[in-house]
């Protein structure tokens, strides 16, 4: 059974980030056996003065593929950590869903879209979940996080949005690999180019420092531009972080 696990709001500027305790909490379900794990999504928020958050607004997702007996444990345990390990001031949420049994997984796409340009209130969130049957809880603070737990979930759900967390790692920045070898790393799927301009396997890529892909259409995908360095042997290079904040 896949279920999506995501999280809001549960560092301060001082420890470490949501992204670090949903790597954690991975680790630990896959150590207990409990299931394997995909790999968490970074997905970016309304920023509003309305809205309190710690430097982005972001929420973390990721799935777990789990046996139906280890739903309510699994919710148990990530409860039960959230509550030990989440910063003092921080407003921590959690939502976990099973996509099998949503009727009406469009609705929690949609809030998700919906908190990345206003504002909305816990109450319309717990109203979702509960329509959906879909498992939302505050863990300390105000509780605020669990509008940005939702909207994860609902965002990793479309497929198209967020970015991986962490960068992909090859042997040494600024190397050139072709297109066939980029897509032997685990986590890529597809090299694609921004332009839609199709690529051929045989095609070389510049790798920009900290290369890093984004979820479209359920896949992660490296993206890339036609190279601007000039008598380069390469076609294409990576998109720099700054490009890849509209993902």
């Amino acid at each position: 059974m896949r279920i999506a696990i995501s999280i809001d709001d549960t560092d301060n500027l001082e420890s470490r980030g949501t992204g670090e305790i949903a790597s954690l909490i991975a680790e630990e379900l896959q150590q207990r056996g409990w299931g394997s794990c995909s790999y968490i999504t970074r997905h970016q928020l309304f920023v509003h003065p309305d809205i309190p958050y710690t430097s982005h607004n972001s929420a973390m997702c990721f799935y777990a593929d789990v046996g139906e007996g280890w739903l309510e444990p699994v919710i148990e345990y990530v409860s039960e950590f959230l509550e030990k390990e989440s910063a003092p001031g921080s407003d921590p949420g959690l939502c976990v869903a099973v996509p099998a049994r949503m009727t009406a997984r469009n609705e929690l796409i949609a809030f998700g879209r919906r908190a990345k340009r206003e504002v909305i209130g816990m109450d319309e969130a717990y109203d979702l979940a509960g329509r959906l049957g879909v498992h939302l809880s505050q863990h300390g603070g105000t509780g605020q996080g669990v509008i940005g737990a939702l909207a994860g979930a609902g965002l990793r759900m479309s497929g198209n949005d967020g970015r991986l967390k962490g960068f992909l790692e090859f042997a040494q920045p600024y190397r050139m690999l072709r297109v066939d070898e980029l897509l032997q790393h685990p986590l890529v799927d597809v090299v694609r180019s921004v332009t839609g301009e199709a690529l051929r396997d045989e095609d070389l890529v510049t790798l920009g420092e900290k290369p890093k892909t984004v979820l479209l259409e359920g896949g992660a995908v490296l993206l890339v531009a036609a190279s601007q360095a000039q008598n380069c042997e390469a076609r294409w290079q990576t998109l720099h972080r700054k490009q890849l904040k509209v993902y």
